[in-house]
């Protein structure tokens, strides 16, 4: 008998993690590279259901050509604590039915770090896409989530080459690090051509016209630094409105932001002609928003990167990035939420154009098929 064929047919399970919607963007070009691999992959999809609205579920399921999870743990929202000790709670029954070869987890959402610790605690490799990214700001959650998952991790995929010194420096040995590039600008360049047009968007909203001939900004506001406080998050909706006198603004809410907007009574901010508010945007909406945009303001990470991909200016309403690649090669620019900081980066960029930028090196579309690559060639060097 051949030695090597017991392993010939060997079929790798591996267990892909989605929680929340950033990261469908980033697993529906990994499920697809996978997937191409052939039979002895056999990639299984898990939602914990972090991020549990139906309705948008679908809509990026669907847009993505994501397939239906092969697992729904249904958690829902709860604190953080709460969230993550249930995700744990309901993910190691499906681990001992599946029996994977390993677990994917991406980004940073609560999701990550607790599948990435179950799988580690029953002895299960861990790989993590979009690893090494750091804002060196503990008060973030998610920077807790992307330090713990990546001490866990056997594999370690990173979206640029800073990711990799951070994680030299944390001790995680150089052979399990590999800059692969981005999945998410996978997704993008996929989908470009399918972005919805902003006119078609505010046409449905029943503002057909909105900022026709004069370019618009786009704002995204969801994070608790910035909506939570009412003083900061007046500012910024007062920084809002004073732009939308020139630019008019194009504001898909967030239900957390909505909701804190109308609790500190600040709706009346917001109420001006060249203000458009809309519901959250499914992801070719607001690619669409984003590409034709003149300005994008926001506190999202992931829209620092797509806006980088697309040429188009953007104003960080924070004081950090765990993006810095975004800054140092890209188009955006660090403002912080001081509305005087965020009026004057405003004023330059109508005067200069805003920041041209450049696209980094392996933002081209086949990060995922480098993973795939790579994790395969490493689970048959482990048999």
């Amino acid at each position: 008998m051949n030695a090597a064929s017991p392993t010939t047919d060997k079929i790798y399970r591996i267990l892909c993690v989605v929680g929340a919607r950033p990261n469908f963007m980033k697993m529906a070009p990994i499920m697809s590279a996978l997937g191409a691999l052939g039979p002895q992959v056999e990639a299984k999809l898990v939602h914990t259901g972090q991020h549990y609205d139906v309705a948008m579920n679908h809509q990026y399921f669907q847009a993505l050509g994501i397939p239906d999870p092969d697992i729904n743990l249904e958690v829902g929202s709860g604190s953080h604590a709460q969230q993550t000790a249930e995700v744990m709670r309901r993910f190691e029954p499906a681990m001992d039915e599946v029996q994977p070869a390993a677990v994917l987890v991406v980004g940073d959402v609560n999701s990550t770090i607790a599948c990435a610790l179950v799988a580690a605690k029953k002895g299960v490799p861990v790989i993590h896409v979009e690893a090494g990214l750091r804002s060196f700001d503990r008060a973030m959650p998610e920077e807790i989530n992307r330090l713990l998952t990546d001490q866990l991790s056997d594999l370690l995929f990173t979206t640029e080459e800073s990711g990799r010194d951070n994680l030299l420096k944390e001790g995680i040995a150089d052979e399990r690090i590999h800059f692969v590039g981005n999945v998410m600008i996978d997704t993008l360049r996929a989908n470009l051509e399918r972005a919805v047009p902003a006119e078609k968007i505010a046409a449905d909203a029943g503002r057909a016209g909105f900022a026709q001939g004069r370019g618009y900004a786009v704002l995204t506001l969801h994070r608790p630094s910035n909506v939570d406080d009412p003083a900061i998050l007046q500012g910024l909706l007062e920084a809002a409105a004073k732009i939308a006198q020139t630019t008019p603004v194009i504001f898909p809410v967030h239900p957390r932001t909505r909701a804190t907007i109308e609790k500190f009574g600040l709706s009346h901010l917001l109420d001006a002609p060249d203000v458009l508010l809309l519901p959250p945007m499914g992801y070719l909406e607001m690619l669409g928003l984003m590409r034709d945009a003149r300005v994008v303001l926001t506190d999202s990470g992931g829209i620092q990167e797509e806006t980088t991909a697309l040429g188009t200016p953007c104003l960080t309403l924070r004081h950090n990035t765990e993006r810095p690649i975004t800054v140092d090669e890209g188009t955006n620019t660090i403002v912080g939420n001081d509305p005087a900081h965020i009026l004057a980066a405003y004023e330059e960029l109508l005067q200069g154009g805003g920041k041209a930028g450049r696209v980094p090196h392996f933002w081209d579309g086949r990060a995922a098929e480098r993973i795939a690559a790579i994790l395969f060639g490493w689970l048959k060097q482990r048999d």
